[in-house]
């Protein structure tokens, strides 16, 4: 017996050690997060996807070695179907950056001030792209984020490829395959969904150290805005005040609109810098609605310049005063004469965002006094009295809509989304974010039947982005979904996930809602639609809901 476990000792410790020496290169779970110290559990299964043809995919792979690993380099190969292949530039391996967040306080709290002393520093894997060429710390997990981007005329099959790490003399491939079906997902400009990310171009003159309005300002803008046009992006975020919030940012808002009170009491309104805006937006392919901030700002301040003291100054005016329409009355009505000599009057709202229902009734007496035709849009409350006089509506994810009201809005041409923000602690879109999370939430506008989502914060940086995500106000990740550059992230990449299941599950049920034959198919893909609700979230985690809907859009994939 003794000389038995001799043997199997000798065989079993040489094995142990070379386990122990290995470099783990492997698939992971592109949907969670791994700590940064720990030697990770890959996946059982190899990365093999199905997709349908103008679908991204994205995999997470992960490096992870007891030594340190110098100049490592990861590429993908070409991806092969017998005479068939992808192009080069369709597949493309980059490694994640770690990015300092803070710790969620639990699934409300986190629109509080965020105190460092208070809230515990973290460190995620989330930003895309940041290095060719890096060293691996020994014992770090080093994610790799793996995108193929499947050309709408791809040829149907399964076509197989092979993502390759070199460090030193060291090469390791791992092998990858994906299954493309005969389906075309919709070309992102024709897709319904109502995706509304808040953009902010003032950050960029501070981040990229360049001069507001500036070309290069335009210049350091355009990779980052392509990011949003990817995803689908349907709205252009102007300013017609200085600080519509207060400057509750790191790069304060401006106003897009310059206003002179001449020293006869008259106005003259400079529409140059909106202008520039919009038409750099829209070459962008971001076009289909201009929202404008704000009416009601929360101080109800008011900037413009004043001829006859020559300095800027501010007016205070709440909005049931004579000044609020003496400001606002003159200006919606040279406002509205500009957006029709653009063309751009049918698809511009004036925008508010959290206001009262009695400001709201103010504010809309006052528009609609001066121009009938201007649209208007709310983030914020059900107000019974004005919401029908709304064209583009968001409630908050918690928030409900009356009985009929989405129906009755969409029946009429107008818009209805949910918005999440500081106060859902999932799902949500922060650094401590489960990244599942970010598919959630296109998924919940199918879920609850309204025609989109909002988010406050596309690119609100803060002062060191990529590096540190931490905030004063709220939780790492809130102010901003994308990195300078035209860098992407883990977030954004699932978020663009959840807009393509939102899309390839409307194109489902529409096609099955006239076959009789694939009822039983249409009533399974409905009730996995249902499930995306905050109790299921709260009880099982981001994952089992996704996994239910994706197997059935999987086998539709053909």
């Amino acid at each position: 017996m003794k000389r038995i476990l001799s043997l199997l000792l000798l065989v079993l410790l040489p094995l142990a050690g070379q386990a122990k020496n290995d470099v783990v290169f492997g698939w992971g779970d592109s949907g969670r997060h791994y700590p940064a110290d720990l030697k990770p559990a890959l996946e059982k299964d190899a990365f093999a996807y199905s997709a349908w043809r103008g679908e991204t995919v994205s995999a997470l792979a992960l490096i992870w070695s007891p030594e340190a690993l110098d100049d490592v380099h990861v590429q993908a190969g070409a991806l092969r179907c017998g005479k068939a292949s992808l192009p080069g530039s369709a597949v493309t391996a980059s490694f994640v950056s770690y990015v300092i967040g803070d710790k969620l306080a639990d699934q409300y709290g986190q629109c509080d001030k965020r105190d460092t002393l208070h809230w515990e520093a973290i460190r995620e894997a989330d930003l895309i792209g940041r290095y060719e060429i890096l060293d691996v710390p020994a014992g770090t997990v080093q994610p790799v984020w793996l995108r193929i981007d499947v050309p709408s005329d791809a040829t149907p099959g399964r076509y197989t490829g092979s993502l390759t790490l070199t460090t030193g003399t060291k090469t390791l491939t791992l092998p990858y395959s994906l299954t493309v079906g005969q389906r075309i997902l919709t070309p992102v400009g024709q897709r319904p969904f109502h995706l509304d990310l808040w953009q902010n171009p003032y950050t960029f003159a501070r981040v990229a150290g360049v001069r507001l309005w500036s070309p290069e300002h335009f210049a350091a803008m355009r990779p980052v805005m392509e990011q949003l046009a990817r995803a689908g992006q349907k709205v252009i975020t102007t300013t017609l005040m200085d600080r519509p919030w207060n400057g509750q940012t790191e790069d304060a808002f401006g106003s897009m609109v310059t206003k002179i009170r001449r020293a006869d009491g008259s106005w003259l309104y400079d529409y140059t810098v909106f202008d520039r805006w919009v038409e750099f937006m829209m070459s962008i392919g971001i076009d289909a609605q201009i929202n404008c901030y704000t009416l009601i700002p929360w101080n109800l301040e008011f900037d413009c310049f004043d001829q006859a003291l020559g300095a800027v100054t501010k007016v205070r005016a709440p909005t049931d005063s004579p000044a609020y329409e003496d400001y606002w009355g003159p200006f919606i009505l040279d406002f509205a004469r500009h957006l029709r000599d653009k063309g751009w009057l049918d698809k511009t709202m004036i925008a508010m965002d959290e206001r009262g229902e009695e400001a709201m009734r103010n504010a809309l007496a006052i528009i609609h006094k001066y121009e009938p035709e201007f649209k208007v849009a709310l983030a914020g409350n059900y107000h019974p009295s004005v919401a029908d006089e709304i064209d583009d509506l968001c409630l908050g994810f918690r928030e409900s809509w009356p009985p009929g009201a989405i129906e009755r809005r969409r029946a009429s041409g107008q818009i209805s989304t949910y918005y999440t923000c500081c106060a859902e602690g999932f799902p949500n879109t922060f650094i401590a974010s489960q990244p599942a999370e970010a598919s959630w939430l296109p998924l919940i506008a199918l879920q609850k039947g309204v025609d989109g989502y909002l988010r406050w914060a596309f690119n609100s940086w803060t002062r060191d982005p990529e590096r540190d995500a931490r905030f004063r106000s709220w939780a790492a990740g809130d102010t901003y979904m994308v990195y300078p550059g035209g860098r992407s992230s883990v977030r954004f990449e699932k978020l663009i996930e959840g807009l393509q299941d939102y899309e390839k599950a409307r194109l489902l049920l529409e096609e099955w809602g006239t076959d009789p034959s694939k009822a039983r198919q249409r009533a399974a893909l409905q009730a996995a639609i249902n499930a995306f609700t905050y109790d299921e979230i709260a009880a099982h985690g981001p994952e089992p809901a996704l996994h239910r809907l994706r197997s059935l859009l999987a086998v539709a994939v053909k």
